[in-house]
């Protein structure tokens, strides 16, 4: 459990020194995420659109 902890404080510490670091880099990774979510989300809506039609 502890284990968990400390690689969970490690890879956000990670983040918070990335984003720090190069914050233009950072705000690109987290807008590809954010249009591959919302990609995802779409395609999952359309297949139960389709399947319940």
């Amino acid at each position: 459990m502890k284990t968990k902890k400390v690689l969970l404080y490690l890879v956000i510490a990670f983040a918070v020194f990335y984003v720090y670091s190069r914050p233009a880099e950072a705000a690109t990774a987290v807008r590809g995420m954010a249009t591959g979510i919302s990609s995802g989300a779409g395609q999952l809506a359309m297949f139960f659109s389709k399947l319940l039609h």
